[in-house]
């Protein structure tokens, strides 16, 4: 398995944009605070790593997206379980390859909603997540129109995936992002 200095490093061999990389940074830290709080704490490095790494295909080869990142992460050294489960992070979108571990199901629900947390935090004058409560997410949730971009149906698949309510997604990823935005 990749060091958190190797995976950040190949992340960057293939994302110069500053905006994918801190969203996998953000991603990272996430995993890594799932892993911890549903039991998994001796693979916490195995979530982040693959939360760092999931998007690393996407900034060079966005009509690849998920399929380029196998061959990527291969050629670095990656196992099967690691380029599994970044694959799987786009099953009915761009792969069919379906989240099966408790980790790869995580990973799906939470990474298009780090996006809209994060964009949600940028709007508020402290542009920060860690004064934003349960009900101002839950607000920009429900606004269409509001980070357009962030698929909310995935996110709602992503819930249904873990047998949760969506509020416990919504409030667990925002805890989740609380503890890594400074980092």
């Amino acid at each position: 398995m990749f060091t958190r200095e190797e995976a950040l490093e190949l992340l960057k061999k293939y994302n110069k944009e500053e905006f994918h990389i801190h969203h996998g940074k953000m991603v990272e830290g996430t995993m890594r605070y799932f892993a911890e709080k549903l039991g998994y704490g001796n693979e916490a490095d195995f979530w982040a790593t693959v939360g760092l790494l999931h998007d690393i295909d996407f900034e060079m080869w966005p009509e690849e997206h998920c399929k380029k990142s196998p061959e990527l992460l291969k050629e670095a050294g990656a196992d099967d379980r690691l380029i599994h489960a970044v694959v799987c992070h786009g099953y009915g979108l761009c792969s069919d390859v379906e989240p099966v571990h408790q980790m790869e199901k995580v990973l799906f629900a939470c990474d298009e909603l780090t996006g809209l947390i994060g964009a949600a935090a940028l709007m508020r004058p402290s542009k920060s997540c860690k004064d934003m409560e349960l009900k101002s997410l839950k607000k920009k949730f429900k606004d269409k129109r509001f980070a357009a971009g962030c698929d909310r149906d995935v996110i709602t698949k992503g819930a249904q995936m873990l047998g949760w309510e969506l509020d416990q997604l919504l409030g667990e990823t925002l805890e989740a992002m609380k503890t890594c935005e400074d980092a």
